[in-house]
């Protein structure tokens, strides 16, 4: 969220240093969550989890791969605000998947 409020106000540099500070962050994260996948693997929405955060490891990177050129420039590229924003939606996904259980939605038909 840092890296997308720091774009919007120019700040392409600061955006970039928080990207790649939280590449290793959310790599270890999708490490612990496909872990947690292996040790158990009844529950789906694990396997979910584990899977939203490879990509959005994916797409740190790939933000920061197209962005590392342009900070000698302090220029935006395209792909590199495409994939930051990619990752934001990966992230509210999560969010939405993490969220499922606890809703009380009605799945099942009625009772007569």
């Amino acid at each position: 969220m840092l890296a997308a409020t720091a774009d919007a106000h120019g700040a392409h540099g600061l955006a970039f240093d928080a990207l790649l500070a939280a590449v290793p962050f959310a790599a270890v994260a999708a490490l612990v969550s496909f872990g947690e996948y292996l040790d158990g693997r009844k529950e789906p929405l694990v396997g979910l989890q584990s899977l939203l955060w490879a990509l959005a490891v994916a797409l740190l990177v790939i933000s920061c791969a197209a962005r590392a050129p342009a900070t000698q420039t302090h220029d935006l590229p395209p792909l590199g605000w495409s994939a930051l924003v990619g990752c934001l939606a990966v992230f509210a996904l999560k969010a939405c998947v993490a969220a499922a259980p606890y809703l009380r939605l009605a799945w099942r038909p009625a009772k007569p």
